[in-house]
């Protein structure tokens, strides 16, 4: 089993991998760090605990991540994705009010936990403020699974920057240049993650848990939003649920071990560059980047995790 602390930014696609991750077998969620991103850190922190209350998880602490980049400039948030709250047309009930731990906890649970798996499907500041603040913390967590980049292909920012590593590329660069075992899901595999409706209502046919219920409502927000951004897609891609996949499925992708570097200004701002010439040679350090990956297999994945009866605190 994957001892997992994840950070995230909740928005649709990170609410949906929240809920994958709570409904694998395969992942144990030791924290969930809230940041800002798709919305804001407050937002984020009110949509964690949402999910976390549907899903009867009071276990799992929420730890309190950055509120804006590295830069301390104001974050641009994607209400016309995500909605003005994160999650589509649902709004989490009033009295729901997430309450966040420290962030220095983060490094008492790592400290007791062995093989920690560090999962980030959003900005990278909280992980690069872990790798500042702490003393070699991030020599002793086994691996960094990055939802981030675009290699090869457009970005989704601009014409060639994604939007995690474009809302923070200083953090970004820290993350690439300071960590090892380091495993990076762009949008070259992420944008091929694409869930339809009819996924959505075959899960729902299956369970009657309460976190479904609100993802068939959110995911058709988001799959028409998505229909808008590209004419003639059927679906919509879940960037972040497809590195919680990889993580725990390894062998279901390919990658290459590169050197990885992020453009910190102007036009180039947040573009992921790796030499991909027959010529080069791999990254010393452990720093992998996915190409391709089974999408038959992530689907069919999806569907049976989201459908199950939900996963074990132990």
């Amino acid at each position: 089993m994957k001892k997992i602390i994840l950070f995230a930014d909740p928005g649709i696609d990170d609410s949906v991998a929240i809920m994958y991750a709570l409904l694998n077998p395969g992942i144990k969620v030791l924290a969930i760090v809230s940041s800002y991103g798709n919305v804001t850190k407050e937002q984020a922190t009110d949509n964690i605990a949402y999910l976390l209350r549907l899903a009867s998880r009071k276990d799992i602490p929420i730890i309190g991540g950055a509120n804006s980049p590295s830069s301390g400039e104001i974050p641009r948030f994607y209400p016309e994705i995500h909605g003005e709250e994160g999650l589509g047309p649902i709004r989490p009930p009033m009295d729901v009010q997430g309450e966040l731990t420290n962030f220095s906890e983060l490094y008492n649970i790592i400290r007791m936990n062995q093989d920690v798996t560090v999962v980030d499907v959003g900005r990278n500041t909280s992980l690069a403020a872990l790798f500042i603040l702490g003393e070699n913390i991030t020599d002793v967590i086994k691996e960094f699974y990055i939802m981030g980049g675009a290699f090869l292909v457009p970005g989704n920012v601009t014409s060639s920057a994604e939007a995690n590593f474009y809302g923070d590329p200083v953090a970004s660069q820290v993350v690439v240049t300071n960590m090892d075992n380091i495993y990076i899901v762009p949008l070259n595999v992420t944008n091929k993650a694409i869930v339809t409706m009819e996924h959505i209502n075959m899960i729902r046919k299956l369970t009657d848990n309460p976190l479904i219920q609100i993802m068939d409502e959110a995911m058709e927000y988001y799959i028409e939003a998505y229909k808008k951004l590209i004419p003639g897609i059927n679906g919509a891609p879940l960037h972040d649920v497809l590195t919680l996949f990889l993580m725990v499925n390894p062998e279901m992708g390919s990658s290459i071990r590169r050197d990885v570097k992020i453009l910190t200004a102007a036009e180039g701002r947040g573009t992921s560059i790796a030499d991909f010439r027959v010529s080069s040679k791999p990254a010393e350090k452990n720093i992998n980047i996915y190409l391709d990956f089974n999408y038959q297999g992530f689907i069919e994945d999806f569907i049976q995790v989201m459908s199950s009866t939900g996963n074990s605190r132990e």
